[in-house]
């Protein structure tokens, strides 16, 4: 049994290193190129700062308010989130990368690119969000909560897409036409805790809205580690 158990606890650790060297090559290729980040933090500062320049000095609804920023968040994620992929097809890597590491840690390592993106997005945008639009946020911590919840479920599903996309002549088109259907329960339980906690709601106040999101991210990420390695051998 302990035998067992120390072989179990020595795969679990390979394959957190694996991952952790498939994430830091991403990182360390993305800090060279920066071509996901610039065009994920572009798309949504355009577009926040388009979006405040039309309603001008008129205060928008606390419902409007929290459609308006996941919009934001998930059309400037549908921009970046599938180069993760791409850019190994692009560059003729993916035969290398099956070589030397197992699927599930090559997964792991680029969903953790992806959530570290999109946070790295979030701690631009939200800020010029609520300044540029005027949001008052009364629930604080309701609103980080529901923040990182719904980018996590976002960056599972944009990881799992980008894979299968990642081999198709329209990469773009096809990402965000795939990824809009399973992000909608994430969007509308994102946008009803963000407009709880605008209006001063607590974590009890969200908490339906939390448990959803938790529950169908960790099922996202559960079936997508099932499912990679029969998609990554494709």
């Amino acid at each position: 049994m302990n035998l067992r158990k120390s072989a179990l606890e020595e795969n679990v650790w390979t394959l957190l290193v694996k991952s952790n060297i498939i994430f830091q090559k991403d990182f360390h290729l993305e800090f060279r190129t920066r071509y996901a980040i610039n065009a994920i933090i572009l798309f949504a500062v355009i577009s926040l700062t388009a979006v405040s320049f039309s309603i001008g000095p008129m205060q928008l609804d606390p419902p409007i308010q929290s459609a308006m920023l996941w919009i934001i968040i998930f059309f400037s994620a549908m921009s970046g989130l599938a180069h993760i992929f791409v850019r190994e097809e692009e560059q003729q890597t993916s035969d290398t990368l099956r070589l030397v590491a197992p699927p599930t840690a090559i997964f792991l390592g680029k969903w953790v690119f992806n959530v570290v993106l999109l946070f790295s997005l979030e701690i631009i945008v939200i800020p010029l969000y609520i300044a540029l639009l005027n949001v008052d946020v009364q629930g604080m911590g309701a609103f980080l909560t529901i923040i990182i919840l719904g980018s996590v479920g976002l960056a599972s599903i944009g990881t799992i897409m980008a894979a299968i996309v990642a081999q198709a002549s329209t990469r773009g088109a096809l990402f965000a036409v795939l990824s809009f259907p399973l992000s909608i329960p994430v969007l509308r339980s994102a946008i009803q805790g963000t407009w709880t906690a605008i209006q001063g709601g607590g974590l009890a106040d969200c908490l339906a809205d939390i448990q959803l999101l938790f529950s169908f991210t960790v099922v996202i990420l559960t079936s997508s580690i099932m499912l990679f390695e029969f998609i990554w051998r494709k």
